[in-house]
C-alpha cells in the first residue's frame, strides 16, 4: 500500500516509519498542516494516517492547527481515501468529531503497531470490497503475510513487480489507470514513466503464463487483472 503518515512528532514519525516500511508498504510523510495539505493533493494513497495536533506553516500564525481541518478539506473535494486518526485526544466527543468530519477509523495514542497494520488492512478491504487473501486461477495473494502464491507456492517477486501486481489484486477485475498505477509506485523524487511500468507489466505476463490470469491492456484506460479464458 502506498501511505502518507502525518505526525510531527519526530520520535513516533520515525518509529512508525521503520515499521510501515518493513512491512512493504510505500510511505510519504508529512510533519505540518502545510505538508499535509500538499502530499494529499498531488499524490494517490491507499490510506491517510492523521495525526490532529499539526504545526501550522511558516506563514501561518504561530502554534498548532487541527488535522481534522485537512480531513475535512480533503472529503470537500471528494477524495474518498481511507483515513486512520491517530491521536492523544481520545475522548468521546472528540472520536465523534473526527468520524463526522470524515475519518474511517479513530485510534488513542498510546496504540500497538501491530493493531495499527490491522486496521490498516481493514480500511482498504472495506474501500476496495476484498479480503485478506484473493484467488484468480493459480494466483493467490495474501495481504497479512504479504506473499504470493502461485499453483499452491509461495512466489517470490521483485519489489517493482511485487507492487504492480498488487495494485492489480486490489480486486482482480479492477481497471486500474496507468496514471494512478504510477503515481502509486513513484518516489517522492520523480515519477515512475509509462516505458519503465509498462517493463513491469511486460515481465508479469510472462510469469503468469499458464497460471490462469492474465492481465489485460485497456485503451485509454489502464490495466486489468482477470481470469484468462
Amino acid at each position: 500500500m502506498r501511505i502518507l503518515l502525518v505526525e510531527d512528532d519526530a520520535v513516533l514519525n520515525d518509529l512508525m516509519l521503520r515499521s510501515l516500511r518493513d512491512a512493504g508498504h510505500r510511505v510519504d510523510v508529512a510533519q505540518t498542516m502545510e505538508e499535509a495539505r500538499h502530499w494529499w493533493r498531488v499524490q494517490a494513497f491507499d490510506a491517510v494516517l492523521l495525526d490532529l495536533n499539526l504545526p501550522l506553516s511558516a506563514h501561518e500564525r504561530s502554534g498548532l492547527g487541527n488535522g481534522l481541518n485537512v480531513l475535512r478539506e480533503a472529503r470537500a473535494r471528494g477524495d474518498r481515501t481511507p483515513v486512520m486518526v491517530l491521536t492523544a485526544r481520545d475522548r468521546t466527543e472528540e472520536r465523534i468529531a473526527g468520524l463526522d468530519a470524515g475519518a474511517d477509523d479513530y485510534l488513542g495514542k498510546p496504540f500497538d503497531l501491530g493493531e495499527v497494520e490491522a486496521r490498516l488492512r481493514a480500511l482498504v478491504r472495506r474501500a476496495h470490497g476484498t479480503d485478506d487473501r484473493v484467488e484468480l486461477g493459480q494466483l493467490a495473494l495474501d495481504r497479512k503475510a504479504r506473499r504470493f502464491f502461485l499453483a499452491g507456492h509461495a512466489w517470490d517477486l521483485p519489489a517493482r513487480e511485487f507492487e504492480v501486481l498488487w495494485e492489480l489484486m486490489t480486486p482482480p477485475g479492477r481497471v486500474v489507470s496507468k496514471r494512478d498505477l504510477s503515481g502509486k509506485l513513484s518516489e517522492a523524487d520523480g515519477a515512475l514513466g509509462d516505458n519503465a511500468l509498462e517493463a513491469f507489466i511486460s515481465r508479469l505476463r510472462k510469469k503468469l503464463a499458464d497460471s490462469g490470469a492474465v492481465i489485460r491492456t485497456l485503451r485509454g484506460l489502464g490495466y486489468v487483472l482477470e481470469e484468462a479464458p
